[in-house]
């Protein structure tokens, strides 16, 4: 039987604040490439990317992680229970329902963000255990994908090679911090046997990793918004995100690898997201 306390905790899984905040800027800045021609199918597609692919596929993770220890936007994870596996494909099976509402070429790059969450999660290919497959999976599934789907999702079929090209850099950006999650959880995934990019070149490669993919991101974005003829845009970014990036390093620095730097790197991972979704938010109303 299902209890109401069940239900709590499968919200809780679903961490829709994580989806919102944190993951949410590749979407947005898809759409500030396309002009959102189209405000309400755009949100509605915005909240499907984000309240029911990402978080049915969060809660598909944490089924096969069953994490004892604390997670990106979760503290103390509460116990799967069995119906949840098949309630978290029904959300994105239902979210790739309303996906058809626009058009096929979003609706196929729901389904490829789809395929690449469970290659990362699933038991079988099981990405998530191999330090760069990981990366391919959340780079293309949370990064490409979702800034696609944001470029899309007014209608747009057909997607510029320089578009393609910001995807890229959105997906460098949003990888940056990607391997920060795992500084905290490293006993959990040694007792799973997952080999997560933290685990294979520890702390100091987790640093040289966030320099070597933020800052290359935000040089191809500003590029991308030149090329787009959004120049304003493409000179305020690098000027808002580099000194952001280089603060981020600092904090980096200081990090030991103990699950009790848990707080410090949430407030470094909301830091760097929410400042890349205001700054978009605000590209939105001004320009």
């Amino acid at each position: 039987m299902v209890t109401s306390r069940q239900i709590t905790d499968f919200l809780m899984h679903l961490r829709w604040h994580y989806q919102l905040f944190i993951l949410s800027g590749g979407y947005l800045m898809g759409g500030l490439f396309s002009g959102v021609t189209d405000t309400v199918m755009f949100l509605i597609q915005f909240a499907n990317v984000h309240l029911l692919l990402f978080a049915g596929a969060t809660a598909f993770n944490s089924w096969y992680d069953r994490d004892t220890g604390p997670v990106g936007g979760l503290r103390n994870p509460p116990k799967m229970q069995p119906w949840m596996l098949p309630a978290s494909w029904v959300l994105q099976v239902a979210g790739a329902g309303i996906a058809l509402l626009a058009g096929w070429t979003f609706f196929l790059l729901y389904l490829l963000s789809m395929l690449f969450f469970w290659l990362y999660s699933a038991p079988g290919p099981r990405w998530k255990g191999h330090p760069l497959r990981s990366l391919a999976a959340i780079g293309i599934s949370t990064g490409t994908g979702s800034f696609l789907m944001g470029f899309t999702a007014s209608g747009h079929e057909f997607i510029p090679l320089h578009v393609i090209a910001a995807s890229l850099g959105v997906a460098l950006v949003i990888l940056s911090h990607y391997p920060l999650s795992q500084i905290y959880q490293m006993q959990d995934d040694l007792k799973r046997g997952d080999q997560t990019f933290s685990l294979r070149y520890g702390l100091a490669g987790v640093r040289r990793f966030f320099a070597g993919t933020f800052f290359p991101g935000l040089l191809i974005l500003a590029l991308a918004l030149g090329y787009e003829g959004q120049r304003t845009i493409a000179l305020l970014l690098p000027a808002a995100g580099m000194p952001a990036g280089v603060l981020i390093a600092v904090f980096l620095s200081r990090l030991t690898g103990s699950r009790e730097e848990y707080f410090t790197v949430m407030r470094i991972k909301y830091f760097t997201s929410l400042l890349f979704v205001i700054f978009i938010l605000l590209c939105f109303v001004i320009f």
